[in-house]
């Protein structure tokens, strides 16, 4: 049996029978867990085991695990870590510093993920903050200059590979501009080829190396003003696998987000279409588990298999990963703590 061009969620701390059977026969390449699902350590790993059982096969466990306001699994039960504009501040006085901290939290982050069966974190962001950049991106971008982004998500990347963990680049090809929230709406982003060259040299600096990367739905007017990225073949083709160079494995945001327009089944196709690999999708407005699995039925229903490209993308992924060196924790994070100190008063530990 194949395997499914999607990654799924699923409705609660405890599979159902009918999403044991879904999982089952549709096999998806990767579940994401939301916050619906994280209780506690015991209850994240059986949950895991359980997905692994359904599929027969170590299915890849994603989650969007940031750091600050994204962050799916929570303090008392898991640490807390700051926001990715935190290290950009550190950075403003000491460059160094932070490019050691933002590695150094990534590897204890990931090392949280790993030890309960995650191995794929949704981060970091790449996008490049802007003045006008809308809360929804905010203080998860790192920097206003792109060097600096660069410095600190590949720190971040590096970070998570310690620990056994693979990133996620997001939103190709830059969503710092957005000034809309497209949870709700379509962001369209006016700037030139000249302006928007910023936020490309960002991930064209990661085209050699980078595994994933993920789609911002957003619209530019100088690539395709009829189209949102996530379902324009003109800007996958031309601007990230062309001027930008990625040839990792390309996500889509959540389809479940409104800036798409138009049914799941709709949008999922016209991303396949678009040169996607592999359509995300998390089922975050809807809270019934009936409603959630007949999301994630309609999603699978459209996804088709993994092959080609896709595939050896998708291969290229699960050969990454490896077990981590061990490490002692417990001084890491007195480091880690030592290298915040300067710019946040706030312990992040739990």
């Amino acid at each position: 049996m194949g395997i499914s061009a999607c990654i799924l969620s699923v409705s609660g701390q405890y599979l159902t029978q009918n999403e044991q059977r879904f999982l089952k026969d549709a096999n998806p390449w990767g579940v994401i867990l939301m916050g619906r699902s994280c209780g506690d350590k015991p209850q994240v790993k059986a949950l895991i085991d359980d997905i692994q059982d359904a599929t027969g096969r170590r299915t890849l466990i994603f989650i969007d695990q940031e750091g600050g306001r994204v962050a799916r699994l929570r303090p008392p039960v898991w640490s807390a870590f700051p926001a990715a504009g935190v290290y950009g501040r550190l950075y403003q006085s000491d460059p160094d510093r932070a490019v050691k901290a933002c590695r150094l939290g990534y590897k204890l982050l990931g090392a949280e993920l790993a030890e309960i069966g995650i191995f794929a974190n949704c981060a970091p962001v790449a996008d490049l903050r802007q003045t006008s950049t809308h809360d929804s991106i905010g203080d998860r971008a790192f920097s206003k200059k792109p060097d600096e982004v660069v410095d600190l998500a590949r720190a971040a990347l590096n970070g998570l590979k310690e620990a056994g963990v693979a990133g996620c680049l997001k939103h190709m090809p830059g969503q710092g501009r957005a000034e809309i929230d497209s949870h709700y709406d379509l962001p369209r982003i006016t700037a030139d080829i000249q302006s928007l060259e910023q936020d490309f040299s960002i991930f064209r600096a990661f085209s050699d190396d980078a595994l994933m990367g993920m789609t911002g739905h957003v619209r530019y007017n100088a690539l395709d003003p009829k189209n949102a990225t996530t379902v324009s073949q003109k800007v996958i083709s031309e601007t990230i696998r062309g001027r930008i160079g990625f040839d990792g494995l390309l996500m889509t945001d959540d389809l479940g987000m409104e800036a798409l327009g138009g049914g799941l089944a709709e949008r999922g196709k016209r991303a396949l279409a678009a040169g996607c690999d592999v359509l995300l999708h998390c089922s975050g407005f809807v809270k019934d588990e009936r409603d959630i699995l007949n999301e994630m039925i309609e999603v699978a229903d459209c996804a088709g298999t993994l092959r080609d490209d896709a595939l050896r993308r998708a291969n290229a992924v699960d050969a990454s990963l490896s077990d981590a060196q061990p490490f002692d924790r417990a001084e890491a994070w007195d480091d880690y703590q030592t290298y915040l100190d300067s710019v946040s008063g706030a312990r992040f530990n739990a």
